[in-house]
């Protein structure tokens, strides 16, 4: 590795204040919760109000719903490419003007339009997140992200009844109002309190695989949400869900193939991840039915047998005690983590989120039962949730943090959305009739209670198989920075023979005590960029299929820049004889045990060849005469050393038929070697 001149500056962040930083976003992400439950109170009014049906009154939720699915990966990598604290701005800008617009409109069009645009709060969570990892003190990120995490049950609780008092007192449309004030508050606090990183994933923005992931995730996440008004056996339902897994089976090896991909399939694959986002597709499926289903439970008339008969507003009420429940329990989920790990905090909640369910079961008797078990199921989603960006943030290199933190929080919501279709259609289908009405019965929520607990107890099952991890939430990232550090990016290229980009190659940072720092895939022009604590010695290890590890101490001490060459390929060579003889103009080919062909060339004058070396495994190497159709294979298996294989031809083969006997004008085996052994002489 070699000092380059500098072509980008280290990381000079202006200090800001860890506790304002914290609250300010943590508010951030309960308006983000806030404006998605606001409006849920209000459905069964709507189409009275906007003279509509009530089936095209639930574009108001499915509205949001897509918009913010579409919107969180695209924003979250634009923000690791263009700058976290800007898209966040973006984000709540076009909030207020949907705010604005819902608050305006008299018809649904309008609305529905206006619930769109108020999705695209939904990314200012994931992005806040990796804010937090970029500007808090390591001791501060885990009970920062685990408030962050929490704001998602408190702000859910407190909408439903702040949607009753509000309707209660005046017009729906000051749930807009309501909406765009809290989000103009923000749109100032933000540039006062949140400085801007200056980390940054180089690269340009994947617009095709953008638009393939958005179209997928509208085609898989409109039948779920309307399957039960358009029925899951209709023809739309149906096309949508096909459409969808076309989709991704086109932008899966897109994503693979592009230079700078949308979401980057290879960390997303890593095991840490995608156990991770596996497991919060489930935590996030037990989580929402805990809402769903309770807020039905407390506002089913008392006649049911099991009913409590509550208003909206004292339903809202009811779900307080939960959200504070996940408020008060952040600092502990901290602790667990910093003790013993993000895994054992995952693990953790989704054991207390299953427990919690079970216990569902037999507590419905009394009012304070139910409110009792939707307690014990948010204080388990608080530890899960608070687990999940801390060990998503620790296997990703730190200038992805937004984007792998916006795939975690759309899988997430895909879990929220599959359990809404899965209670609404238990609550649809065992249901009693009471007074001429079909009302969902007991054992209905009793069947659901039992389905979340089960989605818990899997995803705790997911979490078991999670790499063991340091304690802390970044320990993963080395030593802590010291108050008077700047981090510092460290960027460059990585080449073969100083020319050529190595587009495989992989940086890894180690601090002398051993604990990785940062880590980095080369982009396809071979740059890279990672991440230091600050000023320091440390070892970098860079490594590709085909070349030699490359490994170095370097001494960082502030604006830096290096270039790794990894000098010339490794090759496989050998010679290609025939009884003892070189073999010129050989064909040689290597070949994967899966039938692919890894390379070719053909033998030199003295029978010499020379591969490229394949991908690390078992291969087989042949050798083929065109002349003569004599033949030799060798199985090797590569370990990313140089090897030599040596290749001696086997008998020409027989061109007779099976009972046809030699004679003098088809020469034996020993004439054809007598023949070619005297070709090779000449």
């Amino acid at each position: 590795m070699t000092a380059a001149p500098t072509t980008r500056a280290a990381l000079h962040r202006r200090r800001a204040n860890p506790t304002l930083v914290t609250t300010v976003l943590a508010l951030t992400g309960t308006i983000v919760a806030l404006q998605q439950t606001l409006m849920v109170p209000l459905l069964p009014e709507f189409p009275t109000l906007l003279h509509t049906t009530a089936e095209d009154a639930s574009w108001l939720v499915t509205a949001t719903l897509l918009t913010s699915a579409v919107a969180t990966p695209v924003v979250s990598r634009l923000a690791d490419m263009h700058g976290k604290r800007r898209m966040m701005l973006v984000c709540l800008v076009l909030q207020i003007l949907g705010s604005v617009l819902g608050a305006l409109g008299g018809t649904l069009a309008v609305v529905v339009a206006g619930r769109a645009l108020q999705g695209f709060a939904a990314a200012l969570i994931p992005v806040g997140i990796s804010i937090m990892r970029d500007e808090l003190p390591r001791e501060r990120v885990g009970g920062a992200v685990a408030l962050m995490s929490a704001t998602l049950g408190i702000g859910s609780a407190a909408g439903l009844p702040l949607a009753g008092l509000i309707s209660a007192h005046t017009s729906w449309h000051a749930l807009f109002w309501v909406s765009a004030a809290m989000a103009a508050a923000m749109l100032v606090a933000i540039p006062l309190v949140v400085p801007e990183s200056t980390l940054r994933t180089p690269g340009s923005f994947d617009g095709v695989g953008a638009v393939l992931l958005s179209l997928a995730l509208v085609a898989f996440l409109l039948p779920v949400t309307k399957g039960s008004h358009w029925g899951w056996t209709s023809e739309t339902t149906l096309v949508l869900a096909v459409a969808s897994v076309v989709l991704l089976a086109i932008w899966v090896p897109w994503e693979l193939r592009t230079r700078t991909p949308m979401v980057d399939l290879r960390t997303a694959a890593r095991k840490p991840v995608l156990l991770t986002n596996l497991a919060s597709v489930l935590v996030g499926f037990s989580m929402y039915g805990n809402m769903l289903s309770t807020t039905q439970l407390l506002q089913l008339p008392e006649r049911t047998g099991f009913g409590f008969g509550l208003d909206v507003l004292q339903a809202g009420l009811a779900m307080v005690p939960g959200g504070l429940m996940m408020v008060l329990l952040s600092p502990a989920s901290a602790a667990i983590t910093r003790r013993w790990g993000g895994r054992t905090t995952l693990i953790t909640g989704a054991v207390v989120l299953a427990g919690g369910y079970v216990l569902r079961v037999f507590l419905v008797d009394h009012l304070w039962q139910i409110v009792l078990g939707a307690m014990l199921v948010s204080a388990g989603t608080a530890i899960a949730y608070a687990a999940m960006p801390t060990l998503i943030m620790a296997a990703v290199p730190i200038t992805e943090t937004a984007s792998a933190n916006g795939l975690n929080s759309l899988l997430r919501a895909v879990g929220t959305s599959s359990a809404s279709a899965v209670v609404a259609m238990i609550l649809t289908t065992t249901v009693s009739r009471v007074g001429g009405v079909a009302l969902p019965t007991l054992d209905a929520f009793k069947h659901i209670f039992w389905v979340c607990a089960l989605a818990a107890l899997v995803s705790a099952l997911v979490a078991a198989f999670l790499p063991s991890a340091r304690p802390s939430p970044v320990s993963s990232r080395g030593r802590a920075r010291a108050e008077d550090e700047d981090e510092i990016v460290v960027a460059g290229r990585v080449t073969a023979t100083g020319v050529r980009p190595v587009r495989s190659a992989v940086v890894t940072v180690i601090d002398l005590d051993g604990d990785q720092v940062d880590w980095a895939r080369v982009e396809p022009d071979g740059s890279y960029a990672i991440v230091l604590p600050g000023p320091g010695d440390y070892v970098t290890v860079t490594a590709a299929d085909g070349w030699e590890p490359h490994s170095e101490v370097v001494h960082v001490s502030g604006t830096h820049a290096q270039d790794i060459d990894l000098g010339d390929r490794l090759q496989l060579a050998g010679q290609v004889t025939a009884d003892g003889l070189p073999v010129p103009g050989a064909l040689v080919t290597m070949t994967a045990l899966t039938g692919q062909v890894s390379g070719a060339t053909r033998a030199g004058a003295d029978g010499g060849y020379v591969l490229p070396l394949s991908t690390h495994g078992r291969h087989v190497v042949t050798a083929a005469d065109p002349s003569t159709g004599r033949t030799g294979s060798v199985g090797v298996t590569l370990t990313g050393v140089e090897r030599r294989v040596d290749l001696d031809l086997g008998p020409a083969p027989r061109h007779t038929k099976p009972d046809q006997q030699p004679t003098d004008q088809q020469p034996t085996d020993q004439h054809a070697a007598a023949e070619l052994a005297a070709r090779a002489t000449t």
